[in-house]
């Protein structure tokens, strides 16, 4: 058995510590490099065979993508190595949206360290149609759409709703599932995070972070598109026709 293909979380963590040493190689002997090999085998994005292997997600193995990355790096003077297109991409995000990115490797850290993460199951939503994570990574889509799912979050955000008197219907679209599907669909709804998990942080979701969403527009807020996989419903409302707007 091979080691698997590296993920775009753990390019993440790599980058965000090669960013962290000044765009410079991780060696075998620092300290950071076994304690950044601890922290990528602890991830839970593999299977328990793979992280058996000595060779996985090695000290030497990190050095050698750290330097994948600096090569790959847009701007960079040298012929690059070969690393591949994810590391190209990886590379590309942190030059152009370094503080971005940084934000989504400390959450991670921060969900992996506060054992918050290692405990969510894997959603069947963190992995788009075309197989692609979001690009805030993996682990964070995984444990956005697990909170999402709250049943009892969902509940709480619904009775405030109906105690302010608001109408329970979709911001995007203004779906409203009674209108279209009697008693079966009163109070039928679901709720979206209007920031992003590397955003916020991974703190405790307060009512006033939801938005009320049909499933169809939650599927498009949270769809990579354009170099963006996430957001809000007013930024997913001005992307759609004028005709559908009107309804």
């Amino acid at each position: 058995m091979r080691s698997p293909s590296w993920t775009w979380d753990e390019l993440l963590l790599i980058c965000s510590r090669v960013v962290d040493n000044n765009w410079r190689q991780l060696r075998t002997y620092q300290g950071a490099t076994e304690e950044l090999a601890d922290l990528l085998r602890s991830l839970p994005l593999h299977e328990s065979a793979a992280r058996m292997l000595p060779e996985f997600r090695s000290p030497a193995s990190i050095s050698r993508k750290s330097a994948d990355l600096i090569t790959n790096r847009p701007g960079y003077a040298r012929q690059a190595t070969r690393g591949g297109q994810l590391t190209s991409l990886i590379a590309e995000a942190f030059t152009t949206r370094e503080s971005e990115m940084m934000m989504a490797a400390h959450a991670i850290e921060e969900g992996i360290s506060s054992g918050e993460l290692i405990k969510v199951p894997p959603q069947p939503d963190e992995v788009d149609p075309d197989g692609y994570a979001a690009q805030e990574g993996r682990l964070l889509a995984r444990w956005a759409i697990f909170r999402e799912r709250n049943p009892t979050l969902r509940k709480r955000k619904i009775t405030e709703a109906r105690h302010l008197g608001m109408r329970i219907q979709c911001e995007v679209c203004h779906f409203h599932f009674a209108d279209a599907y009697g008693p079966i669909g009163q109070d039928y709804i679901e709720v979206h995070h209007l920031q992003p998990l590397h955003i916020s942080g991974p703190r405790e979701t307060r009512l006033q972070d939801l938005a009320f969403v049909c499933a169809n527009c939650h599927r498009m807020c949270h769809r990579s598109h354009l170099g963006s996989p996430w957001r809000t419903p007013d930024v997913l409302r001005a992307m759609m026709p004028m005709s559908r707007k009107a309804l």
